[in-house]
């Protein structure tokens, strides 16, 4: 059996359709959680905590709830998991735990220096984790995934889809950039390798998929997915900067850190998780890009 907390998220609705008629699931409820009364039954063999405070965009969360969160109930979480019978815990970190902008390729050796509340309530809950001595028999895995995406997800890159569905030129055609991407599927085989086998090494792991991508390509498959010609206008950068500069007094679609977000380079090693695993993933970057995007068409029939 495995108990997961966090199911009626993204990650935990796609965990659940991954593992239908393979693995028995056991959701730990929300008010379980916020109580801290809930217990792990000896069936409970796995522990996937995906329970978490997504970083805010809007900037307009109390930081205080990232800590209570991210970090508070992750302790809880894995202390309840250490003084059970469970064999295997699987937490979801994130890559933002260790760096918001990254200098050349990411990797797990790259020293820690978050600068959002989100990051650093992450990488607490790791630093947390790794503090405690692991019992004889039990495994325990950080996963630090970049940007997850798949059908049913919500964020930029639903953004950048009804952009292109309504014929709106891309403006950002400028900014040369490369950004590594998380496959939903990708994370799924994963869990599930992890569970199954008993040869790969606790520890943290980065997850992404093989290739890193361009902003302008990723525009480029969204028209794909539509039968479109992609539309992307190569304007001033400094340009841009200023509109996104008014954008933040305004509270306009585009502002610094959205600009940053969607321009910015951050390319993510999967090496040493599939080094470990031995495997290739399932599906490549634009493979799991175009069946995200098409999920998007299908909703918006």
């Amino acid at each position: 059996m495995i108990a997961v907390t966090g199911i009626s998220g993204f990650i935990g609705n796609s965990l659940l359709s991954h593992f239908d008629g393979k693995f028995k699931i056991n959701p730990i409820p929300k008010e379980d959680l916020t109580n801290l009364k809930f217990s792990i039954s000896n069936e409970v063999k796995v522990f996937i905590h995906l329970a978490g405070k997504a970083h805010d965009l809007k900037n307009i969360s109390n930081s205080s709830e990232y800590y209570q969160v991210n970090t508070e109930l992750t302790k809880t979480v894995f202390d309840a998991f250490l003084a059970s019978n469970s064999k295997v815990f699987i937490t979801l970190s994130s890559v933002k735990a260790v760096a918001d902008e990254v200098d050349g390729v990411l990797t797990e050796e790259y020293i820690s220096n978050p600068i959002t509340h989100y990051g650093k309530s992450k990488l607490l809950a790791e630093q947390y984790i790794l503090s405690k001595e692991i019992p004889e028999g039990k495994r325990v895995y950080i996963l630090r995934p970049c940007m997850i995406h798949g059908p049913g997800n919500k964020g930029n890159l639903n953004l950048l889809y009804k952009l292109v569905s309504k014929g709106i030129p891309w403006p950002l055609g400028a900014f040369d950039n490369k950004r590594s991407f998380c496959s939903i599927d990708n994370l799924m085989f994963i869990i599930k390798e992890l569970i199954n086998r008993e040869d790969i090494p606790s520890g943290v792991y980065n997850v992404a998929d093989d290739e890193a991508l361009s902003t302008n390509e990723v525009i480029s498959l969204l028209a794909v997915s539509q039968n479109r010609k992609p539309k992307i206008w190569i304007l001033p950068k400094g340009l841009i900067k200023a509109f996104a500069k008014l954008g933040d007094l305004l509270q306009l679609p585009l502002t610094t850190e959205r600009l940053q977000k969607l321009t910015e380079s951050y390319v993510v090693s999967n090496q040493k998780i599939k080094s470990a695993i031995g495997k290739n993933l399932h599906v490549s970057a634009k493979e799991g890009l175009l069946k995200t995007f098409n999920s998007f068409h299908t909703n918006a029939k």
